[in-house]
């Protein structure tokens, strides 16, 4: 048996945005050598935001080792988690170590809760840049930003591209690219609606009022 060059740990909760963590995912296990395992507080199955969908844990955080990446997805989980000491003292432990510590979505929440952005630029879902704003860090309007060894992503689809950027940056441009085909990741979306500064006001009010009454129903 091979043994993995760089190991992969992605957090997973209940209440995870599905595509936050499934997306990079689904680019990084096509890296050779690479492993990628999702790890939970503990193992066993946990439910996406809606409820409908189940993913795995395989290892629990107190097993889970010393992963040379660290991803962290967002959803409406994550709000437990930005006061869970156990898993904030986690992400710390781990990120001591790592290679790279990454995010997607409003999972910058918890590496901003855990002092791991402090003084750096991240980003984060634009619904939650006022959160990100309140743990202490300036949010950047941006796919992905790279600081130091935090590489953080926008909303949920944004997650695809910050992993191709992050196999660019730690093994090669035509490894990411060889991944991106593999994939057949070549977005041609029917419409220019997929960010707040593109997407007609109406649009971007519905999707805000929707968001509010989500909230407040939780």
């Amino acid at each position: 048996m091979t043994t993995p060059t760089t190991k992969v740990a992605i957090l997973i909760f209940d209440g995870l945005t599905a595509l936050d963590a499934i997306g990079p995912y689904d680019v990084l296990r096509q890296v050779p050598g690479w492993e990628v395992t999702f790890v939970g507080k503990e193992a066993g199955e946990l439910r996406t935001e809606a409820g409908g969908l189940g993913l795995v844990a395989d290892v629990a955080i107190a097993d889970a080792g010393e992963p040379d990446i660290l991803l962290v997805p967002g959803g409406s989980g994550t709000r437990s988690l930005l006061a869970d000491a156990e898993v904030l003292d986690w992400v710390r432990a781990v990120d001591r170590d790592t290679k790279w510590t990454t995010s997607v979505c409003t999972g910058a929440l918890v590496l901003a809760a855990a002092g791991l952005l402090d003084g750096r630029r991240a980003t984060t879902y634009w619904q939650s840049f006022d959160e990100l704003r309140d743990l202490g860090v300036e949010p950047v309007t941006s796919r992905w930003v790279e600081d130091g060894k935090y590489l953080t992503a926008a909303g949920v689809s944004a997650g695809i591209d910050m992993a191709l950027h992050l196999v660019a940056e730690e093994v090669a441009p035509e490894v990411s690219q060889a991944v991106q085909l593999g994939i057949e990741y070549d977005p041609s979306p029917p419409f220019d609606a997929g960010s707040p500064a593109k997407a007609p006001a109406a649009i971007v009010d519905a999707v805000r009022e929707v968001s509010a009454r989500r909230a407040s129903a939780s």
